[in-house]
C-alpha cells in the first residue's frame, strides 16, 4: 500500500508508522483512518512483524480530529456513517503490541489514538489534553473511559472539563505514559522498547497483551482465572522448554516462536 497520510517503513521485525498531515499538525480525517486501519492490518498478518511504533511529528503527534472535516455533521449524519466507530476501531483488534511515540500535541483524538496503544512513550516537550468541551462536544474516541482508566476519576474529570492539558512530567507521574525521554531520543527509545519485545516468543507477546487487556474487562476473578489458563497453556510451548533450560544453562535462549 501507498498511503497519502502515512509514511511507512520497516526495520527488521519493528514496523514503524508516522502520521503525515504536516499542515493540519497530524489532525485526524477519515482519508488517514482509514490508512491507518490498513496499515495496522497489514502488519498484524505479517509474521516477519512482531511490534508496530506508531509517531507523528516533532511539532505533534496528532493536534486532534480534523474538526473542518466534522464541523458541518448533524446527529443523524454521524450515526449513519458511524461515524469514529467505523475506522478508529481496528487499533482493538491488534494482536500485536503498538507502541506510541509522542512527541508535541497528542489532543483530543490524538491524546485518544495515543491512549488506545498499548502503552505510551512521550518526549519531554509531549502535551496532552482532551479539549473538547471547547467546541461544545465532548470526547468522541474512548476519552472518557480510557482516560479514567489510566489516571483515575478526578484528574479524568479535571482534564475533560476545564480543557487544561497535562505535560510529560504530570502524564507520567499519573499512569498515562510509561516513560519520559528526551525529545531527541524519543523514536530511538521506542524502537529499542519495541526491538526487546519482538526478541521474545511472538505467541507469548500476544498473550500477555490479551492478559493485561483482560484486567480491564471483567471482575479480578475472571481476569485471574483467565491469567492462569493462558499460563499453564505456555507450558504446552517450545519456547517455554527452551527460555527455563537456557535460564537454568546460564546462556542466551534461542526463541522459534512455537
Amino acid at each position: 500500500m501507498q498511503p497519502e497520510n502515512l509514511l511507512l517503513q520497516t526495520d527488521g521485525p519493528v514496523a514503524l508508522i508516522r502520521l503525515n498531515r504536516p499542515r493540519q499538525l497530524n489532525a485526524l480525517n477519515d482519508a488517514l483512518m482509514d490508512e491507518l486501519g490498513q496499515a495496522l492490518a497489514m502488519y498484524d498478518a505479517d509474521e516477519a512483524i512482531g511490534c508496530v511504533v506508531l509517531t507523528g511529528s516533532d511539532k505533534a503527534f496528532a493536534a486532534g480530529a480534523d474538526i473542518a472535516a466534522m464541523a458541518s455533521k448533524d446527529y443523524m449524519q454521524a450515526y449513519r456513517e458511524d461515524f469514529i466507530t467505523r475506522n478508529w476501531e481496528r487499533m482493538r483488534s491488534m494482536r500485536k503490541p503498538v507502541i506510541a511515540a509522542v512527541a508535541g500535541y497528542a489532543l483530543g483524538g490524538g491524546c485518544e489514538l495515543a491512549m488506545m496503544c498499548d502503552f505510551i512513550i512521550a518526549a519531554e516537550d509531549a502535551r496532552f489534553g482532551q479539549p473538547e468541551i471547547r467546541i461544545g462536544i465532548i470526547p468522541g474516541a474512548g476519552g472518557t473511559q480510557r482516560l479514567p482508566r489510566a489516571v483515575g476519576k478526578s484528574k479524568a474529570m479535571d482534564l475533560a472539563l476545564t480543557a487544561r492539558l497535562m505535560d510529560a512530567a504530570e502524564a507520567e507521574r499519573a499512569g498515562l505514559v510509561s516513560r519520559v525521554v528526551p525529545a531527541a531520543r524519543l523514536l530511538d527509545e521506542a524502537m529499542d522498547a519495541a526491538r526487546t519485545i519482538c526478541g521474545f516468543p511472538r505467541h507469548t507477546v500476544m498473550m500477555a497483551k490479551e492478559c493485561v487487556n483482560r484486567a480491564f474487562e471483567s471482575p479480578l476473578s475472571d481476569g485471574l482465572l483467565f491469567e492462569r489458563r493462558v499460563f499453564h497453556s505456555l507450558f504446552g510451548t517450545h519456547d517455554q522448554r527452551e527460555g527455563m533450560a537456557a535460564f537454568l544453562e546460564k546462556r542466551q535462549p534461542g526463541f522459534e516462536n512455537r
